[in-house]
């Protein structure tokens, strides 16, 4: 039952709304049907499929709002939820930021999120791409974890003006980490579709594998400002704290990196280099999104970052309501505008440098300036007259992505990434390399 068809899901929420005795009402209806495969020290440690479908029902009294979840679909377990949620809504408080529910939307053509064959995915499938995974590995005298997780899902909303919404999406995620038998070498990829047939295990452990090899004995050299190479993956890091920060009552209020000294906001400023162009757009056909978000609000394609400057903050229903402006949902999805260099030419165009594969850890430590401090992880390499001269101990950086984006040096191509795992993650992101400089490593980290 877990992915319903548009008319199921309708059908049902129909019934639910028709329970409704509270002023207003606002229903979701989502399913998620999965399978996954995990393995360690070069064998299958776990494998499994899950599948749920819930029901969350907001009621509205006055400005009191109330809540509760079910996942029974008898008409009288609805009608329960329903009763259940007017129950809490006399209860609440009054939320002075309260918005009645949106009236019917115009979405535009569906998005292609949904694809036929990655929702087929098999446990064949899995057994085989975690072989492709294991087997090269273990002829190399490394050890491979990694984990393969596969989804196809359906969102839906019904509200009492009349709204209705509904998506289906399907996705794959990748991730493996291939550590040297010494101990002293580790590499690391990643790899996210909504369509399988562009996933090849063996080609994405392979390149972990290399990064495994080349990175043994790692040598320690000193910290400093550095020039860059950054893989999609490190760079979306960075990049997708900063989007997650384009709040605009953040802004408003004086607590955001887009907010100006003695009042108002960056919007339309020149804040990064020139030739960053940031946006989202939901029919993007190598990262195609939802067209709505949770509330029912449309998404569009829009511009975040338009030739360096800030060409649209993000707003919710009640703060646009304040401030006159149109509401913009979360993106879906991130995509900024890469170049035609690949990280080898990078390379080769760079005199002294270190080539980062990934961050990890990252944490906060001001956001009016958007400074952050991570480390690096998993393939840390130093660039010496445009070849990679060794392996380098891992490094804790302190380090903006504003200031990051001011220091471009060079847009790389893209890659799809995940953007999960963190304060901006969510949805998928199309990102390149890029080189960086005078990038800020502030000490060294023994970890390998």
């Amino acid at each position: 039952m877990a992915i319903l068809s548009k008319e199921e899901a309708k059908k049902i929420l129909e019934k639910v709304v028709g329970f409704s005795k509270a002023d207003g009402i606002e229903a979701n209806l989502n399913g998620n049907d999965g399978g996954n495969i995990r393995y360690a020290r070069n064998s299958v440690s776990t494998s499994g499929e899950d599948s749920n479908v819930s029901l969350n029902v907001q009621s509205y009294v006055g400005k009191k709002v109330g809540s509760a979840s079910i996942n029974e679909f008898d008409d009288a377990s609805l009608e329960k939820v329903v009763r259940r949620a007017e129950e809490l809504s006399r209860l609440a408080p009054e939320n002075s930021e309260f918005m009645e529910p949106l009236p019917q939307q115009t979405y535009g053509v569906e998005s292609k999120t949904f694809i036929e064959s990655t929702a087929n995915i098999t446990p064949d499938y899995r057994a085989q791409a975690a072989a492709d995974s294991i087997l090269p590995a273990s002829k190399k005298d490394i050890t491979a974890a990694g984990f393969l997780e596969d989804s196809r899902g359906f969102s839906s909303l019904m509200n009492s003006k009349g709204a209705f919404a509904y998506n289906k999406t399907t996705g794959v995620d990748f991730t493996v980490t291939m550590r040297s038998n010494d101990g002293t070498g580790s590499g690391w990829v990643a790899r996210n579709f909504n369509d399988v047939s562009k996933l090849n295990t063996a080609e994405a452990s392979a390149i972990a594998m290399e990064k495994a090899l080349q990175s043994r004995n790692a040598k320690a050299i000193e910290p400093g400002k550095y020039t860059v190479i950054l893989e999609p993956n490190a760079a979306a890091d960075l990049l997708g704290l900063m989007l997650f920060a384009m709040n605009a009552r953040q802004a408003d209020e004086g607590r955001s990196f887009l907010s100006k000294k003695g009042g108002g906001t960056k919007l339309g400023e020149k804040i990064v280099d020139e030739r960053v162009n940031i946006y989202t757009d939901p029919w993007n056909e190598e990262v195609p999104t939802g067209n709505w978000a949770g509330n029912g609000l449309p998404r569009k394609k829009m511009d975040l970052i338009k030739n360096g400057s800030v060409a649209n903050m993000i707003y919710d229903r009640y703060w646009a309501s304040l401030k006159n402006a149109e509401p913009t949902p979360f993106p879906g999805n991130r995509i900024m505008e890469g170049g035609t260099a690949s990280i080898e030419d990078m390379i080769k165009d760079t005199k002294k440098g270190v080539l980062v594969t990934r961050f990890w850890y990252i944490r906060a430590v001001d956001p009016q300036t958007l400074l952050y401090t991570g480390l690096t992880r998993d393939g840390t390499f130093y660039i010496e007259n445009g070849k990679i001269k060794h392996p380098i101990k891992n490094f804790r950086f302190n380090e903006s992505p504003v200031i990051m984006l001011n220091n471009l040096e060079t847009l790389g191509k893209q890659l799809r990434v995940a953007s999960g795992g963190g304060p901006g993650g969510g949805g998928s992101s199309l990102i390149p390399a890029m080189k960086i400089r005078d990038f800020t490593f502030s000490s060294l980290s023994d970890a390998v």
